[in-house]
């Protein structure tokens, strides 16, 4: 027997429980109800929490691209980072910053995953008519949840996205709000913010992670998309009301995929698709279901014809790395369905494409969804505004700026710098 080449690197299992984007945002849940329990990150107690999700800002490419965002960058450089989820990936991150809670729980495991018993697919960013999204997703969101303590719930995006079936499967509860370009999104944030003086609002912006995917993350059209969200988090956090607790995260890193980094399972001669009865997942990350009685072959050929190009795990071993969850965690014989038999997280800089089935897909310059620490760290920074007086000098929904005069209020926040 050959011998099989396996990965000179450890994944990045991400941190359930401890510092992951499922417990950032049960963190700030917790912080506006009062929940020392359920804040495990220790954020401060707030009555109002502003959420802004940059899609595809990971760590290390805004401490790569610190002259593009001056503003995240400073705020980065001693920030703590956060474990995306697995995989790393809108769908998965999206349910666990709107859930609160683990893949393995929320059951949103991947850009495709199995609908068990069917023989198909659920692509969760074009979501089937007759998969109900609360039935595939049925735990409280935070902004149910948030609602039910009183404090008022809004959810800032553009408007396409809005009765999609991840909108009601992992954000419902919230009082959706079309923005359609960044001057909106920054002032409708910061205007639902001023409404009520208990307010939780997560504002979300998908361009980055666009302009990563159609030119690669190495681009000047990505650079020059960067210091636009720049921008926008720097008039966010200039027009937070007083009271205003403001986290900027992101769901995902992305890495660029070269032309011979891409393994393709429609190609002549390869054995990935022997046994193989849906292939899910997407090129970074694969869920791969066999055919009955075929787990451990397939398992066998795709570690032996990857090699150190992924690490390959099968459902039962994930699971027990910990990879959807803790390593404790109970998870039910419904969700594990959606897991493939066979698990493929790309090590480096490789993909495993399907050019036949997926063009669109097989196409994109940048990638992720992977456990490297390119896609799995994505930031949590905290800018915080010095007042220059006490809190009565500001009237009701009067923003921080107002107060702080025709200076920057960037001083102010670089001068206010913790560690975290």
């Amino acid at each position: 027997m050959a011998l099989v080449r396996e990965p000179r690197t450890s994944p990045i299992v991400p941190s359930y429980g401890e510092s992951s984007l499922a417990d950032l945002s049960a963190s700030v849940l917790a912080s506006l109800t009062g929940d020392a329990v359920a804040n495990v990150l220790g954020l401060p107690e707030t009555a109002r929490a502003c959420l802004l999700l940059v899609d595809g800002l990971g760590l290390e490419l805004l401490r790569a691209h610190q002259a593009a965002a001056p503003f995240l960058a400073e705020l980065a450089f001693n920030s703590r980072p956060l474990t995306a989820g697995a995989p790393s990936t809108t769908v998965t991150s999206i349910a666990s910053v709107g859930t609160g809670l683990p893949p393995a729980e929320h059951g949103m495991l991947g850009y495709q995953v199995a609908v068990p018993g069917t023989g198909r697919l659920l692509n969760g960013l074009h979501w089937s008519k007759d998969v109900d999204p609360v039935a595939w997703q049925p735990h409280p969101t935070i902004f149910e949840r948030a609602r039910e303590a009183g404090v008022a719930a809004v959810h800032v995006a553009p408007g396409a996205f809005k009765h999609s079936g991840l909108t009601k499967a992992a954000l419902r509860g919230a009082d959706y709000r079309d923005a359609n370009s960044l001057g909106a999104l920054a002032a409708m944030t910061c205007d639902a913010l001023a409404e009520s003086d208990r307010a939780l609002v997560c504002a979300y912006h998908g361009d980055l992670d666009g302009c990563g995917h159609g030119y690669g993350v190495s681009s000047s059209a990505w650079v020059n998309q960067l210091a636009h969200v720049d921008r926008l988090a720097e008039q966010i956090a200039a027009g937070l009301p007083y009271g205003t607790a403001m986290y900027v995260t992101a769901d995902h890193g992305m890495v660029d995929v070269g032309p011979d980094d891409r393994i393709d399972v429609d190609a002549q001669d390869t054995p990935l698709r022997d046994g193989v009865a849906l292939l899910g997942g997407e090129a970074r990350f694969r869920h791969v279901y066999t055919e009955p009685g075929a787990a451990d072959d397939v398992l066998a050929t795709w570690r032996e014809v990857l090699g150190d190009r992924a690490w390959v795990a099968s459902r039962e071993e994930a699971l027990k790395y910990g990879w959807f969850g803790p390593v404790d965690a109970l998870v039910s014989d419904a969700i594990a369905a959606r897991i493939g038999d066979v698990v493929a997280a790309c090590t480096s800089t490789w993909a495993i494409v399907a050019t036949k089935a997926e063009p669109h897909e097989a196409a994109l310059l940048g990638m992720h969804g992977s456990l490297t620490s390119a896609e799995q760290l994505v930031p949590m920074l905290t800018p915080t505004v010095r007042l220059a007086g006490p809190p009565r000098e500001q009237g009701p929904g009067k923003p921080a700026s107002a107060i702080l005069g025709h200076r920057t209020a960037r001083s102010y926040w670089a001068g206010d710098r913790t560690d975290r």
